[in-house]
């Protein structure tokens, strides 16, 4: 992605999250790079070349003999993990891809060159699905990990391939096999180790902005975040990878708000932190509506290990805290943990409760540089 280029461009200043250009006078405004987790494409490996019908002609020599090549072999489509991608809006604007044809043989025993093959850069938890949206293809967990998703077709044999001590003039050969088609699904889950959840303006992005170099974009109102984030905490030395998802209401999985479609990005995580709002109007039955709507998304979210904490502590009395506090421990049977992710207070054993889950395995070096790549925006 490059700057607009104009006469003379002198300064760079950043605007509301854009960058503005002055250049001769003009204005031009660069965006930050949107979020895209799903993308459809067309993929089609290269057919093989055909094979040559040739024949020796040369002075002196009375019985040349058959000298078609054989035709090359098309090429194949790969996918591969690129460090440092974290979107998939590349194929927003590009939806297909073609490899190369394999070349024809040719007479004097030349074979046809190999087409090239055409590799696909896709980030770090990267799933390929069928066109039905449900088979899964691969799952793509390493960086630098590759997959032939489509061969390229053999390439045909030449008349010289057919030569035998009773034929020994052939006049047939062989064309080249077609290579592979198909639409696909590109679906990215980010590789994270924790996971927020909770309802809208439950906190998430401050507390995420606050134990991470992170910064989301964080309001006073509802679907402030509209895209994940991925932050890399350090608790007591244990570096781990937090990942914050929009919040979830009621109706989530039939789509109402921003839907369940984000929920995939915590399905790799091996714990959540369930944050609850103490200024909301009952505190359990927050917390009963976004596990309903774990359940009904599926994905084993609901048999994750689930710390569950009460945010925006220093917002409430004393009095309506301690009815919130046990509101929401009969609803998730069990004591919660109090937070303030604003003044920072319970944050230190929040963090120390995923430590606790998440284990003494390193995290894996190539989610926290995704993680500490530039922050997503729309």
């Amino acid at each position: 992605m490059g700057l607009s280029k104009g006469p003379k461009s002198r300064e760079i200043r950043p605007i509301c999250g854009s960058i503005r250009v002055a250049a001769g006078g003009r204005l031009a405004y660069l965006w930050p790079m949107k979020f895209l987790d799903e993308a459809k494409v067309y993929i089609r490996s290269g057919d093989g070349g055909n094979g040559c019908v040739a024949f020796r002609r040369e002075k002196f020599i009375e019985f040349g003999g058959p000298s078609g090549g054989n035709g090359g072999r098309g090429g194949n489509v790969i996918i591969e993990v690129a460090d440092g991608l974290n979107t998939l809006i590349d194929y927003r604007y590009q939806q297909h891809f073609k490899a190369q044809k394999g070349e024809n043989g040719s007479g004097s025993d030349r074979h046809g060159a190999n087409g090239k093959n055409i590799v696909l850069k896709v980030p770090m938890g990267t799933q390929i699905f069928d066109e039905d949206r449900e088979t899964l293809i691969h799952d793509f967990t390493e960086v630098g990990e590759k997959f032939v998703l489509a061969e390229g077709g053999n390439g045909g044999f030449g008349n010289a391939h057919f030569k035998t001590s009773t034929n020994r003039a052939p006049r047939n050969a062989n064309p080249g096999q077609p290579g592979e088609e198909r639409w696909i699904w590109l679906r990215l889950k980010l590789i994270a180790d924790a996971g927020l959840v909770g309802m809208p303006n439950a906190g998430k992005s401050t507390f995420l902005s606050k134990v991470s170099a992170a910064k989301p974009k964080i309001a006073d109102y509802p679907f402030t975040t509209l895209h994940p984030q991925l932050g890399v905490v350090n608790a007591d030395g244990r570096e781990f990878v937090l990942a914050d998802i929009p919040g979830l209401i009621e109706g989530a999985h039939e789509g109402t708000g921003l839907g369940d479609r984000f929920l995939g990005h915590v399905e790799r995580c091996r714990v959540l932190l369930h944050l609850v709002d103490a200024t909301c109007e009952h505190a359990g039955k927050a917390y009963k509506t976004v596990r309903k709507e774990l359940d009904a998304y599926g994905g084993l979210l609901t048999d994750k290990i689930e710390i569950v904490a009460l945010n925006k502590i220093d917002a409430v009395e004393p009095e309506e805290l301690k009815k919130q506090k046990e509101r929401l421990k009969r609803a998730a049977k069990k004591t919660p943990l109090l937070l303030s992710a604003v003044t920072g207070q319970g944050v230190k054993e929040a963090l120390r409760a995923l430590v606790e889950v998440i284990g003494e395995a390193p995290v894996s070096a190539k989610a926290k540089s995704a993680a500490e790549a530039e922050p997503w925006s729309a």
